[in-house]
């Protein structure tokens, strides 16, 4: 009865036990994410690419001007080939209305509207996206673009 008791025991930690180790990387990934876009929002670029894996794979929506160097392979590649890019293209450039959720397997799904300015032509552009994290050891490893069409 004693080894019945045991075998119990260890087989609810095993479901109960994973399902907190879950809660908490979903907590984990979340708050990796939502601070990465707070790092955004105050321009502090050096947090935002600490929050990277050195590794990371990093893919432009293919509809983006930005999508002519998919696959950006390293914090550095998206700071000049994305970021840069942005700051000299756009005036005001913010990301607003952020939603998180947590997808599992270690990706959290961001819907967000981009709010900027075109400097060429001085148009005020809103538009819909979507942002796809993927999340290792604490580390942003892949990151994809859904880039919505159009003014909205």
């Amino acid at each position: 009865m004693k080894t019945l008791k045991i075998n119990l025991f260890l087989f609810a930690f095993a479901i109960f036990g994973s399902a907190y180790s879950q809660e908490i990387n979903t907590d984990q990934n979340i708050s990796i994410v939502d601070g990465l876009y707070k790092s955004f929002a105050a321009g502090d670029i050096p947090s935002v690419l600490g929050a990277m894996d050195a590794n990371i794979v990093w893919n432009e929506s293919s509809c983006s001007s930005y999508a002519d160097g998919n696959p950006y392979k390293n914090p550095e590649a998206v700071l000049n080939g994305v970021f840069k890019r942005i700051g000299e293209d756009s005036e005001n450039f913010k990301l607003e209305n952020i939603q998180l959720v947590e997808m599992g397997d270690n990706k959290v799904l961001a819907s967000l509207n981009y709010n900027f300015i075109a400097k060429k032509t001085g148009e005020k552009i809103l538009t819909s996206v979507i942002h796809e994290w993927t999340i290792d050891n604490g580390k942003i490893t892949a990151f994809q673009q859904y880039l919505g069409l159009g003014k909205q």
